[in-house]
């Protein structure tokens, strides 16, 4: 009595089951992933060297008052404080750091400023 062994492997093989997983792992990863938001700041890069260019910080706190550089000074006198500070400089930098509760209006005076004096500002925010 002769038996067949019904246990033959196929020498075929089947790339349909392969390219599922593709296409369900790439549409995975297209709907999990972060889209920007419409809001486009300019942020400061962070680099291994230190450069050479330095930047002026301004700071409004929830009271109002204004600082460049940890000086506090009147909000009347920030365009000359500024002016002063990055007298001669390249590309003259500001970076404005306002608190939550400030008006708008007090951030958009600031970059006001910097526009009419052809100065870069980088809006500094908080991380999530």
């Amino acid at each position: 009595m002769k038996l067949k062994g019904r246990n033959k492997v196929s020498p075929d093989f089947s790339m349909s089951s392969m390219t599922d997983i593709v296409f369900l792992l790439l549409i995975f990863f297209m709907l999990t992933a972060n889209s920007p938001n419409a809001l486009d700041l300019l942020l400061p890069k962070a680099k291994g060297k230190s450069t050479n260019t330095q930047n002026v910080s301004v700071s409004i706190d929830k009271n109002l008052q204004y600082f460049v550089n940890d000086e506090q000074i009147n909000g009347e006198y920030i365009e000359i404080e500024l002016k002063k500070a990055l007298e001669g400089q390249d590309k003259p930098t500001i970076i404005l750091r306002a608190e939550e509760s400030v008006a708008i209006k007090e951030a958009v005076n600031v970059m006001d400023i910097a526009n009419r004096n052809n100065f870069k500002v980088i809006l500094a925010v908080r991380p999530n």
